[in-house]
């Protein structure tokens, strides 16, 4: 089994209790990301993780695919949607660059606390990029672990880094700045629409970027 996929699998069954201390970043993202939706746009919520997010949205938008790379995150999520009767997501096991999602296919694609946690976050963009139909949006939420947090976080966040680094934690979890990621997105042919820094406790960058087409 993939190391990642085993990590996420085993963090699965306590992740919603694990995130309660940074609801209030959750709410605030998942309540902005309301205003930039349309009733018929179709969304690639990437890294959904247990499906709160898919799950908040989906009475906001046509149809919401929902992927991850944890076959028991899946399972959460779907019997989440389940129980919030729920029917327009398609949950799935598997990853952004599965071969059946064709160019141009997606309004919008979400990845919220994802790319800290990515291999190559360049690659990734292009993939985003790819999918995205012209002038699509690329909604994301990512801890900016370089920025202002509180000392309780920072010393949480040294205890993570040594655990990356004697690989008990496997997966590269980078310490980010904003800068760092509006160059990430202006590299990536993205043009900014949205930004908002949302803080409880560390900090995190709320974007909203549009795909460029190239003419």
């Amino acid at each position: 089994m993939n190391k990642s996929k085993k990590f996420w699998d085993n963090a699965s069954k306590n992740y919603d209790k694990t995130e309660e201390r940074f609801e209030y970043i959750h709410s605030k993202s998942r309540e902005n990301t309301k205003k930039f939706l349309k009733s018929s746009n179709i969304v690639l919520d990437y890294g959904c993780g247990t499906g709160t997010t898919s799950c908040e949205i989906a009475n906001h938008v046509k149809e919401i695919h929902a992927i991850d790379i944890s076959s028991k995150m899946i399972e959460i999520a779907k019997e989440k949607a389940i129980s919030n009767q729920v029917k327009n997501i398609n949950f799935e096991e598997t990853d952004i660059f599965d071969k059946r999602f064709s160019k141009e296919s997606f309004d919008t694609v979400l990845a919220f606390n994802m790319l800290h946690t990515v291999s190559s976050p360049q690659i990734v963009m292009q993939r985003i990029h790819e999918l995205l139909k012209p002038e699509g949006l690329f909604i994301s939420i990512t801890p900016c672990l370089r920025d202002k947090m509180s000392f309780l976080i920072r010393i949480q966040i040294l205890l993570v880094q040594v655990l990356c680094k004697i690989g008990i934690i496997p997966i590269p979890i980078r310490r980010l700045k904003k800068s760092e990621l509006e160059n990430l997105m202006a590299n990536g042919n993205f043009q900014t629409i949205h930004t908002e820094n949302i803080f409880k406790g560390a900090s995190s960058y709320y974007m909203v970027v549009k795909k460029m087409v190239e003419i």
